[in-house]
């Protein structure tokens, strides 16, 4: 697989850590317009057509700019490519790539369930979802070479599903994050492993782009249900507290 070319749009700093572990396996095309280097020539950048036109193309972008990132490279998408999107959130992105892409695109939804600061120390063992969009077996090869190549953790699920089990795995970690991050400083010396591990979790998200926390929150369709019964619960403690 080494000799195939893969198309990575999008070079933040998740596209880099993508980059950095599909190396091993593809030869790698790159666009960004702000990118300004090739990660010690680990890929090679490119302009938006010609990245678009590889066997497989990963869309490594926002999920509030996957619209029109799929709208650029539809006319570019060779006939029987597989398209991938890398987003926090899957109902969405799975319809826009469903209604922008050319008919005989393979389409799969993936989820890689870490970031660049859960997954420096490398990402073996870690969580990945997979889901099928449009392609049959396209899903089943995908997720098996996460498993055999990347040594991932593989749960093949559907784009539903995803989205209701990541509103309440993702919507809750972020909002309560946000939360402490904005009751800080907050104290460093007498802590206990409980306090910690909270002060833990909130690192690994504090580094995230406000566009990741408006897809978690925003775009995906279960996450308002979750959000508003934690905060009613909320409201009952401190309504028992002040009783």
């Amino acid at each position: 697989m080494k000799t195939q070319r893969l198309g990575l749009i999008g070079f933040g700093a998740f596209g880099r850590l993508t980059a950095r572990h599909l190396a091993p396996h593809f030869e790698i095309l790159a666009h960004d317009p702000a990118a300004t280097d090739d990660l010690d020539g680990l890929v090679r950048l490119a302009d938006l057509a010609e990245t678009a036109a590889c066997p497989v193309v990963v869309l490594a972008v926002p999920v509030e700019a996957l619209e029109a990132t799929v709208a650029a490279i539809a006319p570019h998408v060779a006939p029987g490519a597989l398209v991938l999107d890398v987003g926090s959130v899957k109902v969405k992105p799975a319809g826009i790539m469903a209604a922008g892409l050319p008919p005989s695109a393979q389409i799969v939804g993936t989820h890689p369930l870490f970031g660049p600061q859960s997954g420096k120390d490398g990402i073996a063992g870690l969580n990945i979802a997979v889901c099928p969009v449009r392609g049959g077996p396209a899903a089943r090869r995908v997720a098996a070479f996460c498993r055999a190549a990347l040594g991932l953790k593989v749960f093949l699920v559907s784009p539903e599903d995803h989205d209701r089990e990541a509103a309440t795995v993702q919507g809750l970690t972020h909002l309560i994050a946000r939360v402490l991050m904005a009751m800080e400083p907050l104290p460093t010396r007498m802590t206990t492993v409980s306090f910690e591990r909270l002060m833990q979790a909130v690192e690994l998200v504090r580094h995230d782009s406000p566009a990741v926390f408006r897809a978690i929150e925003r775009d995906n369709p279960f996450v308002s249900a979750v959000r508003e019964r934690f905060f009613d619960l909320a409201g009952q403690a401190r309504a028992d507290l002040e009783d």
